[in-house]
């Protein structure tokens, strides 16, 4: 085996072993935060602003190290990365308040942040000619890390959150003595001569537009904390920071990119923000079984891994459109059997579920890398950031639907038992840019009877349910665009074609 084999691999692992420490912290932090929340005494908001902050700065570190990436190189970043997660976890371990696990967390999402920006452009560089199936393949780290940290935290959920936390600096040092001598390669868009605005001119006037109106949302609806005018306040700064950067980059951007910036919202939707209602969904169907709900995210975590990990077959045989449009008719499929499932058929739902999202994020970034090498860090780093930022739109959006199901559901019940659970126990109407609705009351719900917190569970699972059957419309958005991209890329090709023939004739 040559020395620069040798080196690629390293550098494949090295990623590889760097996305598990990712989504073992991920993992564990779900499966600890009650224990947090009991030992430093935090409100239910406060354990909201703790899980928050593990998603949104994992976006902004992307999006930030696609603009500088390739100035400071790969292996520098990479280094940055290490530092931050070896720090978050220290922090966690010696936390004594709620806002050391808050910082704690905080520099856990950048390092993550950073993995996701130089992992997907640094195999992009060493796999030119085979960038989806790399891209692919490394992103089964992810899945092969919940199923590590999972199995830990249930097999250890007897001991103190710290040894869970801990463990956490197992693959976090593994990644780093992997990288230890690697040689990063230079980017192929630096290689390749393409000059800075070049690569701005990929992203133009139109993506900065859809990546900083996403940031600014973010700042608006997580720091700001602003009920009204959520979705209207972003669109100043990210109007004018769009002219801003097309005017210097002369560019609109590349139409094609702009569409598949669009459609990560529905899939990043279908990948990571429906699997908490899933977990909650299917906990009391999981407990007839004896077993503990995170068994459901284990086994998913399992089938999400095996078609990453042979990409490259599935390419060949589907291409890079046919096998999303497989992933995403399958999710759709299971996310609606999810909703009316019950006994063992939750597992082949989460069969289902599993097999289509674990097709998305490399697909999308290869085929992003192959078509927009010009790009570089820039375009991959955004559409990622993009992915993560646009969560909260899809998660307000299936919220709203649940708690108008609520209020519904009990104002039904109250007419037809003559009684006045909704009044009682919906005592605040709150507002989104998805409608209002009339919001639970957790302190009263807390204290309620068991017959009332009976109702309102079964009102409460009713809702997670419709939620559910219309989030299979995300994923169907998605499938039905790929469709017209499959027929229109099969357009092109033909007209090319004939092209040739009709000049030689």
């Amino acid at each position: 085996m040559t020395p620069k084999i040798r080196n690629e691999s390293r550098i494949f692992w090295g990623c590889f072993v760097a996305l598990a420490t990712c989504a073992f912290g991920f993992i564990v932090r779900t499966q600890i935060i009650g224990n947090w929340q009991a030992q430093f005494n935090l409100s239910e908001t406060e354990v909201g602003q703790i899980l928050a902050v593990g998603f949104w700065p994992f976006a902004f570190s992307i999006i930030g190290f696609g603009l500088v990436i390739d100035k400071i190189g790969y292996g520098r970043a990479a280094a940055v990365g290490f530092l931050f997660h070896i720090s978050s976890i220290t922090i966690l371990l010696l936390a004594t308040t709620a806002r050391m696990l808050y910082w704690g967390t905080f520099i856990f999402a950048l390092s993550n942040g950073t993995v996701e920006a130089y992992m997907n452009t640094a195999l992009a560089s060493i796999y030119p000619r085979e960038k989806t199936k790399w891209i692919s393949m490394v992103a089964a780290g992810w899945p092969c890390g919940m199923i590590a940290g999972g199995l830990l935290a249930i097999a250890l959920a007897g001991l103190d959150w710290r040894w869970k936390v801990s463990l956490t600096l197992v693959p976090a040092i593994a990644y780093g003595m992997v990288f230890i001598g690697a040689r990063f390669p230079v980017s192929e868009r630096v290689s390749s001569g393409v000059s800075y605005r070049e690569m701005l001119q990929e992203l133009g006037a139109s993506g900065a537009f859809v990546a900083v109106y996403l940031v600014a949302l973010q700042v608006c609806d997580g720091i700001l904390h602003l009920e009204s005018g959520r979705f209207l306040w972003p669109l100043l700064p990210a109007a004018a920071v769009a002219a801003a950067f097309g005017w210097y980059a002369r560019s609109w951007g590349k139409l094609y990119y702009f569409i598949l910036l669009l459609l990560m919202i529905p899939l990043s939707t279908t990948e990571l923000g429906i699997d908490s209602w899933i977990t909650d969904l299917m906990a009391p169907a999981m407990k007839t079984f004896g077993l503990n709900p995170g068994w459901l995210l284990v086994y998913a975590a399992v089938i999400m891994t095996v078609p990453r990990f042979a990409a490259g077959p599935l390419l060949r045989f589907f291409g890079p459109y046919g096998l999303l449009i497989a992933g995403t008719l399958s999710a759709a499929l299971g996310i609606g059997a999810f909703s009316l499932a019950s006994g063992t058929a939750i597992f082949a739902a989460a069969t289902l579920y599993g097999f289509g999202k674990s097709v998305f994020w490399g697909t999308m970034l290869g085929l992003v890398a192959e078509r927009f090498p010009r790009g570089g860090a820039l375009v991959l780093n955004c559409i990622g950031g993009v992915a993560l930022l646009s969560l909260s739109v899809g998660m307000v959006f299936l919220g709203t639907i649940q708690d108008k199901r609520i209020e519904r559901d009990l104002v039904l019940r109250d007419a037809a038992a003559h009684t006045q659970l909704h009044q009682i126990y919906l005592t605040e109407r709150k507002s989104s840019a998805f409608g209002s609705y009339a919001a639970l009351n957790q302190d009263r719900l807390r204290s309620a009877p068991l017959a009332d917190r009976q109702v309102i569970e079964q009102a409460q699972l009713g809702a997670k349910k419709e939620a559910l059957r219309t989030a299979v419309w995300i994923p169907g958005f998605a499938l039905l665009a790929f469709i017209i991209l499959l027929l229109h890329s099969k357009w092109r090709a033909r007209g090319e074609l004939r092209a040739p023939a009709a000049a030689a004739g």
